[in-house]
């Protein structure tokens, strides 16, 4: 991939800063960078290092324009110019379209133009795939299911029944989508299986970590709204619904029927509690344990972060002493005759 400078600031609208005629054939880091690569500084302590890099082409903001010693493009944010830009240097984008001989597709699947079936793959009865799309090896494409234009599924990814993905979502190796519901009745002998019967929805512009697996819905469907992103190893029960551009890290479970807003960011390995709700624009730190709704926007966390282990379990010894020490303040309070905040307030 070869491109002049001068048509990246035109395509992606930056402005243009040095010689337009440079000659960008790929991407590198700011340090020590490499001669004909393009890079990026979005971190001023780093600007120290536009004195040395080696990169052809830099993109930087406004403030740091200055500070540039050869061509570069000017960004509000140089991270996204630079996410943006470095598509088109990314070889893992193309492919060649065609079925391959080890493939099983069904009569009645509709194929769209211009697609990649790997081999292994598995593409059952009325299945429709958009054009462009790739299919990696080892996917199975359960019956009825539909894949928007330009979607990927990069290896081994699993889709049931009826689910529905978006156009130019990218899903990693191993996931899996629409299998059944953690649905369950006790009887006298047992556990009965409640049938799962909705499927999965996912909007368009979605990406869905490796091993990650999107439970359907009993009735309703499971719904993953457009642009959001999942990590690796994720957990969404059914009838979950996650709003558009939700971000969520590795090792999050949430549990079924809890509905996530749009733009939260939830940090790995937090967990979820079943059937609330968490309203837009939350950002949750790792380890979150969130067993109740969450109704306004803001940044919360909980669990104890590490420590020196004599600290720690002197804290731990701490919390299982509060129940004890409420206890004691209480009779306290009344052979003193002490009013609560909360008994004053009653009183009013």
């Amino acid at each position: 991939m070869r491109v002049v400078l001068q048509e990246l600031a035109q395509r992606f609208e930056l402005q243009l800063i040095g010689d337009g005629s440079t000659v960008v054939t790929g991407v590198c880091n700011l340090h020590p960078g490499i001669a004909g690569c393009l890079s990026f500084l979005s971190d001023s302590k780093r600007r120290e290092q536009l004195k040395t890099t080696q990169a052809s082409v830099v993109i930087v903001s406004p403030r740091d324009a200055e500070m540039l010693r050869g061509p570069g493009l000017i960004a509000k944010d140089p991270y996204l110019a630079y996410a943006r830009i470095a598509q088109l240097f990314d070889p893992d984008r193309a492919f060649t379209p065609g079925i391959h001989p080890r493939a099983v597709v069904a009569d009645d699947a509709d194929i769209g133009e211009g697609c990649a079936i790997g081999a292994n793959a598995v593409i059952e009865a009325g299945a429709r795939i958009g054009a462009g799309s790739f299919i990696g090896p080892g996917c199975v494409i359960g019956r009825d299911a539909q894949i928007g234009a330009g979607t990927r599924l990069l290896a081994n990814v699993t889709l049931g029944a009826r689910v529905i993905i978006g156009a130019r979502c990218v899903i990693q190796p191993g996931a899996v989508i629409g299998s059944r519901g953690f649905g369950n009745a006790m009887s006298p002998q047992g556990w009965v299986e409640v049938p799962q019967l909705g499927s999965v929805r996912v909007g368009d512009d979605v990406e869905i970590g490796a091993n990650t697996c999107i439970d359907r819905g009993t009735i309703d469907d499971t719904v993953i709204e457009r642009g959001a992103r999942l990590d690796n190893l994720i957990q969404i029960a059914h009838n979950c619904h996650i709003g558009e551009h939700t971000a969520i890290a590795a090792c999050t479970g949430v549990a079924g029927s809890t509905r996530i807003g749009k733009r939260c960011m939830i940090g790995g390995a937090a967990g979820i509690a079943g059937h609330i709700e968490i309203a837009d624009d939350v950002i949750l730190l790792g380890r979150s344990m969130v067993t109740g709704s969450v109704t306004q926007r803001g940044v919360y966390g909980s669990g104890l972060p590490l420590d020196d282990v004599r600290s720690w379990r002197k804290t731990v010894a701490r919390i299982r002493r509060l129940d004890r020490l409420d206890q004691r303040i209480k009779a306290l309070e009344r052979v003193l005759d002490v009013r609560t905040t909360e008994q004053q307030g009653d009183e009013h």
